[in-house]
């Protein structure tokens, strides 16, 4: 243990790792956010009231909702989308894994993961996956899967078109943008479970709900939702 304590010492002093936000050097026990961006993080708290928050009622009369939650809020220009903008456009994959394993690590205190059999991550199109070199859902889902041990699986569900990002556009917009978007391919591994779909930011909740709307459609499921960021209006 001391030797293992003494080569991170010795990799912090060759290599400082940076703090994801801000950039400041991590002390030996930090992770990837500093003490004082950790801190200030804008946590929702939405995990603790999951069955009836916010976020969750963006889904109601929508899609079957069992629980809905995201770590934190997502505010344009502020620490928070910087940390989305470095995952999805900077390159920074281990990003997305890491804070799936934060925000699982956070969530099964209130027992959100209890009888969730199955993680899809919201699927991207192949062209974007292509460009992006991933899809920051799927590594989002994979820090999870790591914390509670839930299987993920990509091939319940696909993404057949992209006309243009989510970001500029209004409510309605977002709901048009992706009307059949998605297409199931094998709802076989999730027919009467229960799924958690899981993706980077909810905003209107568009995305979310046609992807679901499409699984729901063809197998026998309960759905639950996991984000990293929720946007508040």
């Amino acid at each position: 243990m001391m030797r293992f304590r003494f080569l991170n010492i010795l990799m912090d002093l060759i290599a400082p790792r940076p703090c994801i936000i801000c950039g400041w050097r991590l002390d030996e026990d930090e992770q990837f956010l500093c003490v004082a961006c950790n801190t200030q993080l804008p946590r929702t708290g939405f995990a603790a009231v999951a069955e009836d928050n916010e976020m969750a009622r963006l889904f109601y009369g929508r899609i079957p909702i069992e629980r809905c939650a995201a770590l934190f809020f997502y505010r344009p220009q502020s620490n928070t989308s910087h940390l989305i903008h470095k995952l999805k456009y900077e390159h920074q994959p281990e990003i997305g894994t890491l804070l799936g394993r934060m925000t699982a690590r956070e969530f099964i205190k209130n027992d959100f993961f209890e009888d969730i059999d199955l993680i899809i991550p919201v699927p991207i199109t192949r062209d974007r996956c292509r460009q992006r070199g991933y899809n920051q859902a799927s590594l989002i889902a994979q820090g999870v899967h790591e914390v509670t041990g839930i299987p993920v699986d990509e091939t319940v569900v696909v993404r057949e078109n992209f006309t243009s990002s989510q970001t500029d556009k209004h409510r309605l917009e977002r709901m048009d943008n992706v009307e059949n978007a998605f297409r199931t391919l094998d709802t076989s591994s999730c027919e009467g479970r229960h799924i958690l779909l899981v993706d980077d930011v909810v905003t209107t909740g568009a995305t979310i709900v046609s992807c679901a709307q499409e699984i729901v459609r063809h197998a026998n499921v309960k759905v639950s939702v996991l984000a990293l960021a929720f946007t508040k209006n």
